[in-house]
């Protein structure tokens, strides 16, 4: 029997059956869309009302200006072109598994308030820490994203510095603690700069430790830098290194910088948000050597493992520190299975919890571990066959090395133009984007305009890489007909 106040069943079920029907035609046509949202900042938000309905609206109307106003202003991450940041495309059984989460709109806070969201959970990152060979004393936790995974592991590393008692006596105010400092690369994410912030070190208690021109930490300075600070009275207490950075999917030494860590006994997190998920791929194992001396580690299935978002997944050897740093248990949420069971709420800020797991879940089981490696192997390829491209070209440069599906490489010109490079690379990536074709983002390396071309979606084939190929060269030469270079 339908609740006369929730949408009748026999309404949900024509409607059900209507966007699904519209899911599979926008997976199957989205290709023809413009990858690129073409509007104006603004054009969405003026076509809708300022005030909520009074009174309720037919599904039908809801449906239509789904396609005649969001639609519009939508930038495809399913699309194949889509080959800017790190893509997030969501495969159908991953999508099938939202709306069954969905429907169950359960909170996995307790054990108790959902058994099979807490235990799948606890399965499904057993299946993964397999699947990247971390070994069996990593604990998981699923979190919304690699930013709340990296900043729940400084929280942790800061709990972990011995006889400072900040979860009892905080860090405002006080005579008897040093200032904490916290060490990342100067290619690391911005995530890790952002939970320094949100756990109280503040931008002065953040090194950058530089590079080498491989865009990879130098772990020797990292230990100058170690050395420096505790002469001079501040607390080394936690390195991030990254496997995969974000401009350029550089991997720091990990192992080395274990060696550091392990011998200043400083927590040591690792960020392989992107790349983690690449171990999986048997001959790209060794992208992890040295984390299985971590502490702790991110990665997300939602940026290359075809899980829509958001879902990333956090490791760590020593889930005591981090339940030590957030666990506070109310009355009301205390059960007789605690000392039996994982209570997830223990481990993190948030209390509410979505039923993540299940599209992890859905996603490994219908793929299968080799289906997930074939699928990530043939973005390898396609990576190389584009790195060759730029190689034997004599209108573009590679400007760094290619480890994995990220190529980085800009457009050149006679050695007289070189003042204006950055400027006609910016223009070359602008007219690209336009086009609607093809989405590609940007970073900037030794001062250079760089252009970022990424191979991580489910849908982009060879043909989309070759296509983009002629793309490049056809709005190069229109750039440099205009310049009459």
């Amino acid at each position: 029997m339908s609740n006369e106040f929730d949408m009748p069943i026999d309404e949900f079920r024509k409607y059900g059956h209507e966007l699904i029907d519209w899911v599979a035609d926008y997976l199957e046509n989205v290709k023809e869309k413009p990858v690129l949202a073409q509007v104006k900042p603004g054009d969405i938000k003026n076509k809708l009302p300022l005030n909520p309905p009074e009174n309720a609206e037919p599904m039908s109307e809801v449906i239509n200006d789904l396609n005649e106003i969001i639609m519009p202003g939508m930038t495809h991450w399913n699309h194949p072109g889509f080959n800017a940041y790190f893509n997030s495309s969501g495969s159908g059984p991953g999508i099938l598994a939202e709306l069954i989460s969905g429907a169950f709109n359960i909170n996995g806070m307790l054990w108790k308030s959902c058994p099979s969201a807490t235990e799948l959970e606890e399965v499904v990152l057993g299946w993964l820490r397999q699947m990247i060979g971390l070994p069996e004393e990593f604990w998981g936790i699923i979190y919304e994203g690699g930013s709340a995974s990296t900043m729940h592991a400084i929280a942790a590393a800061r709990e972990n510095v011995s006889n400072v008692m900040i979860r009892q006596k905080g860090m405002a105010g006080r005579n008897d603690l040093g200032r904490l400092r916290i060490y990342l690369s100067e290619h690391a994410h911005n995530s890790a700069d952002k939970g320094a912030l949100a756990v109280g070190v503040g931008l002065e208690g953040i090194k950058k430790i530089p590079a080498n021109d491989r865009f990879e930490m130098v772990p020797g300075e990292l230990e100058k830098a170690i050395l420096h600070d505790r002469q001079n009275g501040w607390i080394p207490f936690c390195v991030v290194a990254t496997v995969g950075t974000t401009s350029t999917t550089s991997i720091d030494p990990v192992d080395e910088i274990a060696d550091i860590c392990e011998r200043e006994n400083i927590w040591l997190h690792v960020d392989a948000a992107h790349a983690g998920t690449a171990a999986i791929v048997p001959e790209y194992r060794y992208i992890l050597n040295g984390c299985e001396r971590a502490d702790s580690i991110v990665l997300n299935p939602h940026k290359w493992m075809f899980v829509p978002i958001d879902l990333s997944t956090f490791y760590t050897r020593k889930p005591e520190v981090l339940k030590r740093a957030f666990s506070l248990v109310p009355e009301y949420l205390k059960t007789g299975e605690d000392s039996n069971v994982t209570n997830y709420m223990d481990y993190g800020i948030t209390l509410g919890r979505r039923f993540r797991s299940l599209k992890l879940w859905f996603v490994i089981r219908y793929f299968g571990v080799n289906g997930i490696i074939e699928r990530l192997r043939e973005h390898m390829r396609l990576a190389k066959m584009f790195e060759n491209f730029i190689d034997e070209s004599e209108y573009f440069e590679k400007l760094a090395p290619v480890p994995l599906s990220t190529v980085c490489f800009r457009a050149v010109f006679e050695e007289e133009f070189d003042d204006s490079l950055n400027e006609w690379n910016k223009t070359l990536m602008d007219n690209i984007n336009a086009t609607g074709k093809v989405f590609i983002s940007h970073t900037v390396l030794n001062n250079k305009f760089t252009i970022r071309y990424v191979i991580s979606g489910i849908r982009t084939e060879e043909k989309n890489v070759t296509d983009f190929c002629k793309l490049l060269q056809k709005e190069y030469q229109k750039i440099k007909e205009a310049v009459k270079i």
